[in-house]
């Protein structure tokens, strides 16, 4: 069985991923790596020190971003990926610029209120536990603190786009979406799951933008289905 390797994204740790590591990592190796670097092309090249010589990938966010160009730099070693609110097109010059008055707030130590810029509580789905997702955001985003919060903006603002990846793709692919997802809508991620020859769409009901912690029964079930599925002869 292939071990998984996990990229959290934009402010997340481990525990953005903490359901998933638990119930899939009862029977394989799981192995979490935070984005180190000043763009997606370093974070990727960081990650890749730490791989084994062939694995599974699960991305959210700004760390699908990083997964995506694993992908494309070891395409043989990826036997399956799995990205949850990825957004594969470069940032539009507005949403990059948006962000500038956050950056100032996070470097003048306001950083919650950055975060909440961020994470507003329409990007998640209206459930009883939504404030409790909102505040483990927060104290990931206080742990790792302001200068992982500019680095990864950053690299949010300069992603590349990766179309002609993924168009390139003959992995085995699910794409998760939270269907209140607000900051990377269904319909993109639609989109990017067309892109990929092998791609598949599953829409996480009663879910936005962080579904693995939203509904993590749910993604947790989709995701051991998708690793336990059939191989692509390649």
């Amino acid at each position: 069985m292939d071990p998984l390797v996990i990229l959290p994204g934009f402010l997340s740790d481990a525990r953005g991923f903490l359901p998933q590591i638990v119930h899939l990592g009862a029977d394989r190796q799981v192995t979490v790596i935070l984005p180190q670097g000043e763009t997606v092309e370093q974070m990727s090249l960081a990650a890749i020190r730490d791989l084994p010589r062939r694995f599974a990938l699960l991305g959210h966010g700004l760390g699908g971003d990083v997964a995506i160009d694993i992908l494309r730099r070891l395409p043989e070693a990826v036997t399956r990926i799995a990205l949850i609110a990825t957004d594969p097109l470069a940032e539009p010059p507005a949403v990059a610029a948006s962000r500038e008055a956050r950056l100032v707030a996070a470097r003048a130590g306001r950083l919650a209120e950055a975060v909440a810029g961020e994470f507003p509580a329409t990007a998640l789905a209206d459930t009883e536990w939504q404030g409790e997702v909102l505040a483990l955001v927060q104290d990931m985003a206080a742990g790792l603190g302001p200068e992982t919060y500019v680095r990864q903006t950053r690299a949010l603002q300069r992603r590349p786009d990766q179309q002609k990846t993924l168009r390139k793709v003959r992995t085995p692919a699910l794409i998760l979406a939270g269907e209140a997802d607000s900051l990377v809508p269904v319909r993109r991620q639609e989109f990017m799951a067309g892109l990929m020859p092998f791609g598949r769409l599953q829409v996480i009901a009663g879910a936005g933008h962080l579904p693995q912690l939203e509904q993590p029964e749910a993604v947790s079930a989709a995701l051991r289905d998708f690793l336990a599925g059939p191989m692509l002869l390649r």
